[in-house]
């Protein structure tokens, strides 16, 4: 009888564990419809690393699937630019859509991703851009994570001239923040 009681026991302990792993591996991170919200120190640089600002961007996504997330973001940066007979303060900003796809279901989520907008203000020719990205959320919390992302974004004033932009007038944009789903 005992040996009948250990090995039901046994059974289910084992049955129960797969139910765990997959609890465990979907118990962080989003579910579709649900939302993000993230709040993030920027920093940008030239493609040749010469001119760099710093700024705050916002991002609020919405989760078609558990791993595709769509959204609207809003950088403001600022820059101090020093040359030989100049030295000026700039204030801009950006507002872009964006739609990241993030592999494994786990606490470390990389993703790909790319966005479209618009950058605007001082120091800056009005024009729109694309970019590519890539990152990584960590997540902390069952909802927190921390973000660290970097942008490849190239500017156009026309979609004749975005081919060409790519390698001609191409940007670093790099983000570390914190989010959270909801």
């Amino acid at each position: 009888m005992n040996t009948i009681n250990a090995a039901a026991i046994a059974i289910c302990i084992l049955g129960a564990l797969p139910m765990t792993a997959s609890a465990q591996s979907s118990e962080f991170g989003p579910q579709q419809g649900g939302r993000e919200f993230s709040l993030s120190g920027t920093g940008s640089s030239d493609r040749n690393f010469d001119s760099s600002s710093f700024g705050v961007t916002g991002d609020l996504g919405w989760y078609l699937r558990d791993d595709m997330v769509s959204g609207i973001r809003q950088s403001i940066n600022y820059a101090s630019i020093e040359g030989e007979n100049i030295k000026d303060d700039f204030w801009n900003g950006s507002t872009r859509g964006y739609f990241n796809y993030q592999f494994l279901k786990d606490r470390a989520r990389p993703f790909i991703g790319g966005s479209l907008g618009g950058i605007y203000g001082d120091g800056v020719k009005d024009s729109a851009f694309a970019g590519v990205e890539t990152g990584m959320k960590y997540y902390v919390q069952t909802n927190t994570y921390f973000l660290a992302r970097a942008e490849y974004q190239f500017f156009f004033s026309s979609t004749s001239d975005a081919s060409d932009a790519f390698q001609d007038d191409g940007a670093w944009a790099y983000t570390v923040g914190l989010g959270y789903n909801f």
